[in-house]
């Protein structure tokens, strides 16, 4: 039997995800007050929730061994960018991946030092 995939976050959902990436495990006191250096207006109790539902959903995982419950992501970053790229390679590029390299660099959404970065990799692969 296979494993059903896991559930594609909503953009809020991927801040939060980012979020967590970067910092590593944490409270939703912590996840908010990281979340108000991009966005001031974000509230507590809509963190708090969002929190609430992604672990509902099986996006986070949740230690409730403390008063404070620490949530983590359920998936590794590299895992849910790579399904997420799978599924848009799919879906927009007609499952062509080198559609969707050619896409980033002529639609001016690759940096100078971004296209440097990709030209050096392709070097060493040769």
């Amino acid at each position: 039997m296979t494993k059903p995939a896991p559930p594609k976050p909503t953009p809020s959902e991927l801040e939060m995800l980012r979020l967590l990436w970067q910092s590593g495990p944490a409270t939703a006191k912590q996840v908010h007050q990281a979340a108000m250096q991009a966005r001031p207006d974000m509230n507590y109790a809509t963190v708090l929730r969002l929190l609430q539902v992604m672990h509902t959903k099986g996006l986070l995982t949740r230690d409730e061994s403390q008063r404070a419950h620490v949530y983590a992501p359920a998936q590794e970053q590299d895992s849910l960018q790579t399904n997420l790229l799978k599924e848009l390679i799919q879906k927009a590029f007609s499952g062509s991946g080198k559609a969707l390299v050619l896409a980033a660099l002529r639609g001016g959404h690759v940096s100078k030092k971004e296209r440097e970065e990709i030209q050096a990799l392709l070097d060493q692969e040769k």
